[in-house]
């Protein structure tokens, strides 16, 4: 069938329609991703507990155990002596403290200033990570590095090592830059998954006591500090500690941060006074999404991960709060972000000043920046939006961005990692370039500023979160991830069984595996399951059950019996694509996908001077062969193309017809590029 909704137009009022599946409630066994969840299990986690406690040879250290391990020493002297402890001051004025070289390291803070999330971020991905796959073991080690962690909270429950260590008395003096509060969103994310998957709520405590402490200091009220958070993550965090726990005061911090942001005069300004004297009457502050107030803002800018990290925040407190205002400039930043600022692998960010946003269409291949955490967020964000409107639109973006950054991010081996995501890339140019130093055509072991490897593994570890949604009387399917789903309906509990090859044949088998129903339960069922935007058509077996396509998504009502079985082929072909002509990089060129996946050209398939060869826009001229890299199965994707013959060697000369040779380009899922060494790659290809 073709895809006609019955139902179109936007949402005109905010609904909290769902919520993410609960993780215990979800076995994934579907092959893709389960191998995904096995890199991050055995190779990922590990090797960051490594990393975080600086062990990891030839790496920068992390210093994050360490300051953690220091912060307690002090707070226990601190409460053993009481006021006859004497305070030794640090610098707080240091964005990154580094130890002196040749001198033994002292009892003070080392590396950069949000090193605390190092933890934070493990931590998730361990509790994420035990949800599938108990492991003693592991969980051992994360109970006595929480033990650690909170020995070094003060009995006000402020927990930032950075001043902790170096200067209590400086707390909340430098919100702009010094992320204090964005350690508060990591470490308040990081309890609630450890808590959601082990019932230990030794961390939980740990995150509630410090957003206490800020929730005491900061708000509208005199006396009050009227900041909010530089970097943003807490008013997502905040939203998660609520709903985990039901204390309203959560809810309104958040609220506050996002109500407080932009407002003039300029929080910043009052805290730098210096600043102020740089920008006059003019907006400022975009870097931080706090030029206006949010409710104002129609335009995704400044530094791409603050932004989606934000912009998930305030999705959240317009869906719990009913804020249509709110959840308007959700829609507004959305269609920004995705419709005019968003790479066709579902990066974000195009430029590496700023790690930003820059203008509408400016997306230049051979200089994105694109990092990892962008991605990550903008998964964040599309989920959050799903949970206010089911529209296929939020999905298919969360799909692109899952499927081809994030991914790409990590190599297929689990050992190496990518910050910045190119779409063209000339080794050379990497290394000879200062221009695109920041773009390396090879993955790297580790970062000094190693944010993206373990947002990459807490979003893989939980998968499911954002595969499936539930609301009481239907739940939600927005990615294929095959495995079982418990479903507590209003009347009944079923067991579904999702078996996926939506990534090979195209085919999705959805089995009632057990109903239990509920007595004097006397209501249909409903399972919802988004079509793709990368098919034009579908074939549907309901069993016998009613269904309405509404907004991108089946939904399949009925009575379910053990036993039913619903059935759907998604019609997929390898699909050209081309850019607006407003992309002015991207003219005179496509690009090749095939369901989920961008896919790329590399030197090691197709020699050297990738810029020389060109792509037939004829997608019925495809074939398809199987190959192995790094060990996996991988679909490449062979097309007919010539490769213009070099010319004179002369810097310029008089234009001569160029000359061809007919050619056969391999292509490769993005995401699989640079496992097998390095050399150039090409996303967007001649025509």
């Amino acid at each position: 069938m073709k895809k006609t909704d019955s139902v179109k137009g936007e949402v005109t009022m905010v609904n909290n329609i769902s919520k993410p599946i609960n993780l215990r409630k979800v076995h994934i066994d579907d092959p893709f991703w389960k191998s995904e969840m096995e890199l991050v299990r055995n190779e990922v986690i590990p090797y960051q507990w490594k990393a975080i406690n600086d062990e990891v040879e030839g790496a920068e250290p992390s210093y994050a155990m360490r300051n953690f391990k220091v912060a307690g020493k002090i707070t226990a002297r601190r409460k053993e002596l009481g006021a006859a402890y004497k305070e030794v001051i640090w610098p707080t004025d240091v964005f990154r403290p580094v130890p002196e070289e040749g001198k033994e390291l002292e009892d003070k803070f080392y590396g950069f200033l949000f090193q605390d999330t190092d933890f934070s971020k493990w931590i998730e991905a361990v509790g994420y990570s035990l949800t599938q796959h108990p492991d003693p073991e592991l969980e051992k080690t994360a109970d006595e590095a929480i033990d650690i962690v909170c020995a070094a909270q003060q009995e006000n429950g402020y927990l930032d090592t950075y001043y902790i260590i170096n200067d209590m008395s400086k707390i909340f003096t430098h919100l702009k830059d010094h992320h204090e509060l964005y350690c508060l969103g990591h470490l308040t994310e990081g309890a609630v998954a450890y808590y959601e998957a082990t019932g230990k709520d030794k961390l939980l405590n740990a995150a509630r006591r410090f957003a206490d402490y800020v929730y005491s200091r900061f708000g509208t009220e005199e006396g009050k500090i009227h900041g909010f958070p530089g970097h943003e993550i807490s008013e997502m965090a905040l939203v998660r500690l609520y709903e985990v726990t039901g204390d309203p005061k959560y809810l309104e911090l958040s609220k506050y941060f996002i109500d407080a942001r932009g407002q003039k005069p300029y929080y910043f300004d009052i805290e730098h006074p210096d600043e102020a004297k740089k920008h006059g009457d003019k907006e400022w502050y975009h870097y931080y999404q706090a030029h206006k107030p949010v409710r104002e803002q129609d335009e995704a800018v400044g530094h791409a991960v603050r932004a989606v990290y934000l912009y998930s925040g305030m999705a959240d407190v317009a869906r719990l709060t009913g804020d249509e205002e709110l959840y308007a400039a959700c829609e507004r930043l959305w269609d920004s972000a995705v419709n005019k600022k968003m790479y066709i692998t579902g990066g974000i960010g195009s430029t590496n000043i700023g790690e930003a946003f820059t203008y509408n269409y400016d997306l230049p291949n051979d200089l994105a920046y694109t990092e990892s955490c962008a991605s990550v967020g903008l998964v964040f964000f599309a989920r959050r939006m799903l949970q206010m409107n089911v529209d296929s639109k939020y999905a298919n973006a969360m799909e692109r961005a899952l499927y081809n950054t994030v991914l790409a991010g990590m190599a297929l081996d689990g050992k190496s990692f990518f910050y910045v995501n190119p779409l063209e890339v000339r080794p050379e140019a990497c290394y000879r370039d200062e221009r695109k130093n920041h773009v390396k055509p090879v993955r790297q072991k580790w970062f000094p500023c190693a944010c993206c490897p373990p947002n990459i593994a807490r979003l893989l570890s939980s998968v499911a979160a954002y595969a499936y949604t539930e609301s009481d009387d239907t739940l939600f399917m927005h990615l294929y991830v095959g495995g079982t789903v418990e479903k507590e309906y209003e009347n009944a509990s079923v067991l579904w069984k999702i078996e996926s090859d939506v990534l090979g044949s195209g085919k999705l088998r959805i089995v009632c595996e057990d109903v239990k129903e509920k007595a004097g339960a006397d209501k249909e069922e409903t399972i919802a399951v988004r079509i793709p935007d990368w098919c034009d058509s579908y074939d549907l077996n309901a069993g016998g059950c009613k269904h309405e396509l509404k907004k991108g998504y089946e939904y399949i009502t009925g009575v379910f019996k053990k036993g039913d079985v619903i059935e759907i082929t998604f019609a997929k072909k390898v699909r050209i694509m081309e850019a607006s002509s407003r992309v002015f990089e991207d003219h005179g060129k496509v690009a090749v996908t095939y369901g989920p996946f961008v896919y790329c050209i590399e030197e090691k398939d197709n020699g050297k001077d990738l810029h020389m060869v060109s792509v037939t826009t004829d997608a019925a001229k495809a074939k398809f062969e199987k190959t192995i890299i790094e060990g996996n199965e991988i679909t490449k994707i062979l097309l007919p193309g010539k490769r213009e013959k070099e010319k004179a060697e002369s810097l310029y000369s008089v234009y001569k017809e160029p000359e061809y040779e007919d050619v056969t380009l391999e292509l490769i899922p993005y995401y699989t590029w640079a496992n097998r060494g390095e050399g150039e790659m090409r996303v967007w290809i001649n025509r």
